[in-house]
């Protein structure tokens, strides 16, 4: 596997970078070398939606756990705090929109607005977590095509 492959992959699971920032390189890579674009991008998608399923079980399991401890208590308040901001956004529009504005705030294609936030942010409100996994993935998917169509230059017309 290229090198280039595996960054796109890496930025694709990363907190700030997600999707947003992996796809651009993998599809880069993908034009320069004629290669077909659609399995790379089926791909990163699994791997942002994978993104879900492991925050949610991971505070569901071990966030009450890692608590406990002063280091992990001492970073998470920290994020927490900030997490707030985005609930306190997001359960403004839920009360008039429902998952569908969790759905169109992941989908939003700008940093901070992916799965990872997309996750903390049901998982704080404390959201059915089936409804939640659809809104997310499908947000995820919107992104994605996003990115994917503004990476190949289709909106390039637009403006």
């Amino acid at each position: 596997m290229d090198i280039q492959i595996l960054l796109g992959f890496i930025l694709t699971v990363l907190p700030v970078s997600e999707l947003r920032g992996g796809l651009p390189v993998i599809v880069e890579y993908t034009v320069r070398n004629g290669l077909s674009i659609w399995p790379y991008f089926l791909l990163v998608l699994v791997l942002n939606i994978s993104i879900i399923l492991i925050i949610f079980m991971f505070f569901d399991f071990l966030h009450e756990l890692l608590m406990r401890t002063r280091i992990y208590r001492k970073i998470i308040s920290g994020v927490l705090i900030r997490l707030q901001k985005n609930v306190d956004k997001v359960q403004r529009r839920m009360d008039n929109w429902g998952y569908l504005a969790l759905m169109l705030f992941v989908a939003v294609p700008l940093p901070g607005t992916g799965a990872w936030t997309g996750t903390l942010v049901a998982w704080a409100m404390g959201l059915n977590r089936q409804k939640s996994f659809v809104a997310i993935a499908l947000g995820v998917i919107i992104a994605g095509l996003l990115i994917l169509f503004a990476s190949l230059g289709f909106f390039s017309g637009i403006y």
